[in-house]
């Protein structure tokens, strides 16, 4: 376990470095210039280049790059180039709110997915299954910069039962999280009800039943526990894919998290804060999925042998 630990360890750092890289590249190519957004394109060459030297931007893109790599082996993410302030702080102060959004979003989701996909898996070919069909199919395919503005336009302009959009009054989180949360729904529940379809058609399902054990307990014991494998690996994409989504979401709420402080960067072509907003979205991706893997050898020996060899 422990080479296993130390080689996702690895892999995950690759993965960072790539997602680091690629993004300061393609920042730097999107057309645009930060010193235009700061001063105007009516300031004189004089202060432009002044600023410019001020803020790195005049040296060579590869000594930038390293530049940026220090900082980062040092825990310094820089400085915004429009507030000035450091990016750092930038991202704590904006963080909570995103983590908040995005653990109502997967409570909802867990809460819709577990009875959605289980009755389904129970009651297969009946009415209860095709709806739960239905339903994870309409669910996968709304993207969420639709599905957002129909929240809108049903709760809270035709309804006027929950806010627009901002984070200060009460329920103002309950339309995005719904949001954010459906589309995980959907997808965690078609994949719990393929995988208990499979386990039911297990032996050691059908000596338990001939045993005359309790439905219940069977359910509980046998089939659950051993369908929650790859229901878990998915869970773990899911959950890594949270803190991405929450970026358009945010941007549709005006939910002032991590997302939307990245999209404001990015019409500012504040290159920093952009940079560090990717890689924390990027490291809480690679974190949910190590622990995932660590999890699915927790419970099952057979993941946890094939690990340690």
């Amino acid at each position: 376990m422990l080479k296993f630990l130390l080689s996702r360890l690895l892999s995950a750092a690759l993965v960072i470095l790539g997602v680091v890289s690629m993004v300061f590249l393609l920042i730097h190519l999107i057309p645009g210039d930060p010193v235009d957004t700061i001063l105007g394109e009516g300031a004189g060459g004089a202060d432009r280049a002044a600023l410019r030297h001020a803020l790195g931007l005049d040296l060579p893109l590869g000594q930038q790059y390293v530049r940026y790599l220090a900082g980062i082996a040092h825990l310094d993410l820089g400085r915004s180039l429009s507030s000035g302030e450091p990016v750092a702080a930038l991202l704590r102060e904006r963080l909570p709110a995103t983590l908040e959004l995005a653990a109502l979003a997967l409570l909802i989701a867990v809460a819709v997915a577990a009875p959605l996909g289980i009755m389904a898996a129970l009651k297969q070919g009946t009415l209860w299954d095709r709806g739960s069909i239905a339903l994870a199919l309409f669910g996968v395919s709304m993207p969420s910069f639709w599905l957002g503005p129909v929240l809108i336009l049903l709760f809270a302009v035709w309804l006027g039962w929950l806010p627009v959009s901002g984070r200060e009054e009460p329920g103002a989180i309950i339309l995005p999280a719904l949001t954010l949360g459906f589309g995980m729904a959907a997808i965690l529940a078609r994949m719990l009800r393929v995988s208990i379809l499979e386990v039911l058609g297990q032996d050691y399902v059908r000596t338990a039943r001939a045993k005359g054990l309790p439905a219940a307990r069977v359910i509980g014991l046998h089939v659950l526990r051993n369908a929650l494998l790859p229901v878990l690996t998915v869970f773990g994409l899911q959950l890594g894919t949270l803190l991405g989504g929450a970026v358009i979401t945010e941007a549709v709420f005006s939910w002032p998290g991590l997302g939307s402080l990245v999209v404001e960067a990015i019409q500012g072509r504040d290159y920093p804060v952009v940079q560090g907003g990717v890689l924390l979205i990027a490291v809480g991706y690679v974190l949910a999925n190590t622990l995932t893997d660590l999890a699915a050898g927790l419970l099952d020996p057979r993941v946890r042998r094939a690990l340690q060899t």
